[in-house]
């Protein structure tokens, strides 16, 4: 059988729409990402994954994952809840509330790091720190983004431009009775985000390929002019220097002063990250649709599908039909919020399912309150979201 006609036979029982991870090919990737990070301890992005019990499983495959790094307090409260540790934030807040429960959970023996940038930020996790009498691990989101004549590379996220900003944040942290400096944070974005290798689009490939060639050594270097100027503050080493992400591994490990890096895409292999040059993973999650409509030769009709991926609004953020093969999406109507139409040169009959993938790895959790697991042929087992536990954190 290929490999629609296995996928069809797995989840003949199942209701659709619904959204499912090939284990094997899951495992094959953790396998692959593990090789690509050399030694190197890695964090698991939570916001790429948005399951707990697939967080669980994923830290169980390798002491190499060292802990995870969340994107809302309250979801670092609820993986600590239920037996997770050793999270970074991976955002700023500055809720009261929030913090309040996150420093419950700290004096409770909990592993918590908060992010900041600004001096601003200090102060609310100061009064929080002091009111339950507890202390703070800091860590400074530092940017690490790029700079060449006429155009900057790189995203907008840290108000950290240098060593001189960070010394001031370093500073503003050791000054205080309730927190303590944890390290620093620097995600080259514009390597790890940025794809280099796209079907036809051969000129736009090369010059982010020879942006990245000049990024590299220049994030190197700031990460490390970083790392002294930590350590001559606070006469220690970081206990955190994190970097990376999927599209990064090659050129993060490199550096020996990052002790950690970050992954959460390669796992799932969303379809944007078939377009890097340096690797390609399995495409281990997807979701099925409903056939309902043929209403013309050629055009067939599903239920939902309009399962957006977040970003710059353009046709890459569109969810990709996936198998059978042959199937595209119609221009003017695209993935649509109760229907999708395709064209499709063969047969397809009126009740069978059709799979896609999602442009990007974590925002397909938020669609589904569970991912069904398929081992061979059949279902093995599902895993609840953290929609489907009843939370929507961001």
């Amino acid at each position: 059988m290929n490999s629609y006609q296995i996928y069809k036979k797995a989840i003949s029982a199942q209701p659709l729409p619904s959204a499912y991870i090939d284990m094997d090919l899951l495992d094959e990737n953790i396998q692959s990402l593990l090789e690509r990070s050399g030694n190197k301890p890695i964090r698991i992005a939570t916001k790429s994954i948005r399951s707990l019990p697939m967080l669980k499983y994923l830290a169980s495959k390798s002491d190499t994952f060292i802990g995870f790094m969340a994107f809302t307090l309250l979801e670092a409260c609820f993986l600590v809840d239920n037996g997770l540790d050793n999270i970074l934030m991976g955002y700023p807040s500055m809720q009261e509330s929030a913090l309040k429960e996150v420093g419950r959970r700290i004096k409770d023996g909990k592993r918590i790091v908060l992010m900041v940038d600004r001096m601003e930020h200090l102060g609310p996790i100061e009064k929080v720190a002091k009111e339950l009498e507890c202390r703070f691990l800091i860590c400074v989101d530092t940017d690490v983004s790029t700079r060449f004549p006429g155009l900057y590379f790189g995203v907008h996220r840290s108000a950290v431009k240098g060593k001189d900003d960070f010394a001031k944040m370093l500073n503003g942290i050791i000054k205080s009775d309730y927190l303590d400096p944890a390290g620093l944070m620097g995600y080259e974005a514009q390597i790890a985000g940025v794809v280099d290798n796209q079907k036809g689009n051969n000129s736009m490939n090369l010059v982010t390929k020879v942006l990245k060639r000049n990024a590299i050594p220049k994030i190197a270097t700031i990460r490390e002019e970083l790392v002294a100027t930590f350590k001559e503050l606070t006469g220690l080493e970081p206990a955190i220097c994190n970097a990376g992400g999927t599209g990064s591994i090659e050129s993060s490990i490199q550096e020996s002063w990052v002790n950690e890096i970050t992954i959460g895409s390669g796992f799932f292999q969303p379809a944007l990250f078939d377009s890097y040059r340096n690797f390609l993973h399995k495409p281990a999650a997807f979701f099925a649709l409903e056939v309902v409509r043929n209403p013309k030769k050629g055009i067939y009709t599903l239920n939902g599908g309009g399962y957006i991926a977040s970003g710059d609004t353009n046709k890459n953020k569109l969810p990709q039909p996936f198998l059978p093969k042959g199937m595209s999406l119609i221009k003017r109507e695209g993935a649509g919020e109760v229907q999708t139409p395709v064209r499709y040169n063969g047969i397809l009959d009126l009740g069978t399912p059709v799979f896609f993938r999602h442009a990007k790895a974590g925002e397909l959790c938020e669609r589904f309150n569970t991912i069904y697991l398929i081992r061979g042929d059949k279902i093995s087992d599902e895993f609840k979201t953290y929609r489907g536990d009843g939370f929507s954190f961001l």
